[in-house]
């Protein structure tokens, strides 16, 4: 029995169809990729670096700690994106290059945490109000919601007022499968909550040592503050640190 082979056109265009099929099949991965790393809308924005930390402050450990204190009331003033910059760092910067170590301590060094900024009035000088996700390899943000979303960040933390009084609003969310995954349910538990604390303290005396304001903030509806930074659901918001100037 003669079977008929195909004309080379047919395979010509078979071929054709399956290469987009590929082609189109990794585009959207890739997309999928970068919603997964950052939630919605992120990675479609150019990234807004921020000025190198400095290791190298004026005021001592041991002072910061005695001056430390939970502050509800913020000047009238922008920060600067110098300001911002070492904030972020103190809670999850890179301190070692060869090794990816951060400011805070991590069991297993699997770093689960993620930090996103919502800049609302008086903000940050020369940054638009909106919400961005800090990385902490290149020392930068990547722009997500735009506009004031703080009046909203406030009623999804039960309406207390200074969060949104505060320049901004430091987001700290826990991505547990990083820690689950090598340290089962005692990582969720126990060691995920431990590094936020770690990271959170650092934010504190970093706050401080540059003469801000901030108070840690755990009241607030979870699922509205995760929908409101544009992360994924398996993103698990752990505090909120609204920050300003200090009123003297």
């Amino acid at each position: 029995m003669d079977v008929e082979r195909p004309s080379r056109r047919t395979v010509l265009t078979l071929v054709a169809v399956a290469v987009l099929s590929v082609l189109l099949d990794l585009a959207l991965g890739a997309v999928r990729i970068v919603r997964t790393d950052g939630g919605r809308g992120w990675g479609t924005a150019e990234s807004v670096p921020l000025p190198a930390p400095s290791d190298d402050g004026d005021l001592p450990v041991e002072a910061a700690i005695a001056d430390r204190r939970s502050r509800r009331e913020y000047a009238d003033r922008a920060l600067d994106r110098r300001e911002l910059g070492q904030l972020l760092w103190a809670a999850q910067g890179v301190t070692e290059r060869s090794s990816g170590f951060r400011a805070a301590p991590s069991a297993g060094a699997l770093y689960p945490l993620e930090l996103y900024v919502v800049v609302g009035t008086p903000g940050v000088s020369d940054l638009d109000g909106g919400v961005y996700r800090y990385r902490p390899g290149p020392h930068d943000l990547v722009p997500g919601e735009s506009g004031d979303v703080q009046p909203e960040l406030r009623a999804a933390a039960v309406d207390q007022a200074f969060v949104g009084a505060a320049a901004i609003d430091v987001v700290v969310c826990a991505v547990d499968e990083r820690t689950t995954g090598k340290y089962g349910e005692r990582g969720r538990r126990r060691y995920v909550p431990m590094e936020a604390g770690h990271a959170g303290q650092n934010l504190y005396l970093q706050a401080e040592s540059l003469g801000l304001a901030t108070v840690s903030v755990g009241a607030f509806d979870d699922d509205r503050v995760r929908e409101l930074v544009g992360a994924p659901a398996d993103r698990r918001p752990l505090y909120v640190f609204p920050v300003g100037g200090r009123r003297r």
